[in-house]
């Protein structure tokens, strides 16, 4: 298993930066190889990815969600992607993330992608691509403020209306399999 850490500063203010990142089924717009999420409910998402060459499909469930502060996730079916993205404020009303992902590299091709950093460089221009994304928009497609602590789904005052999902501070323990 290889974790990926990486961060960005984003130019717009933490609020708007973390209501984007909870509309998931934007993800294919800016996530190379990400063809298409599926939000099923407030704590599960369904990807469908190609990665070199191969497609592939995975469960992932929420574990953690505090509205402008962190995400975390766990995969709970098909390929191995769990981890964190936080959400802090940086000078000028811009956000830094910071993300943390945990992958499993599956077959020959993809291991060989992981040790010449072939994943770590992807997931750094899909970084990239939603900066670009939430700067040129100047506003959030959508947002989420509800919390998820576990199984605990706390929904936003009014209902769930819109997808997404939050996060606690620090990072959750990503080798720890439920």
């Amino acid at each position: 298993m290889s974790r990926i850490e990486r961060q960005i500063v984003v130019n717009a203010p933490v609020e708007d930066v973390y209501a984007q990142w909870t509309q998931f089924e934007t993800f294919p717009e800016f996530m190379e190889g990400v063809d298409r999420v599926v939000q099923v409910d407030d704590q599960t998402l369904t990807w469908w990815a190609t990665v070199a060459g191969r497609h592939k499909t995975w469960n992932a469930r929420i574990v953690d969600q505090t509205p402008n502060v962190r995400i975390a996730w766990r995969s709970t079916e098909g390929a191995q992607n769990d981890g964190a993205v936080l959400f802090s404020p940086a000078p000028d009303d811009g956000t830094e993330i910071r993300l943390v992902v945990d992958v499993e590299p599956d077959g020959i091709i993809e291991e060989v992608g992981d040790r010449t950093g072939i994943i770590d460089r992807r997931i750094g221009g899909d970084l990239e691509r939603f900066k670009t994304f939430v700067e040129e928009r100047g506003r959030p497609t959508g947002s989420w403020d509800g919390e998820i602590h576990g199984n605990e789904v706390i929904e936003p005052a009014g209902g769930s209306a819109a997808t997404g999902v939050a996060g606690t501070s620090g990072l959750v323990e990503l080798s720890r399999r439920e």
